[in-house]
């Protein structure tokens, strides 16, 4: 999937990678996608609450080895 712009957040533990994903959110115009990369296990569940919550979109998700990648869509 295509993206307008990438956030690492591996290493980073709950609730850091979705308190960044929404701050860069909050700089993106409506329809761009940000690509979240983290390997926090919390994030699982963090990141889809935050979209359903926020209004944004969870495009995909992309279960890696060692880290999951989220493709969020900006409402």
């Amino acid at each position: 999937m295509t993206f307008d712009e990438e956030l690492d957040a591996v290493g980073l533990l709950c609730p850091l990678p979705v308190l960044k994903a929404a701050k860069r959110l909050r700089s993106m115009a409506q329809g761009q996608v940000l690509r979240l990369t983290a390997d926090d296990p919390a994030a699982v569940v963090d990141v889809p609450h935050y979209c359903h919550e926020s209004g944004n979109t969870l495009e995909t998700v992309n279960e890696r080895e060692l880290v999951t990648e989220y493709y969020i869509r900006k409402a």
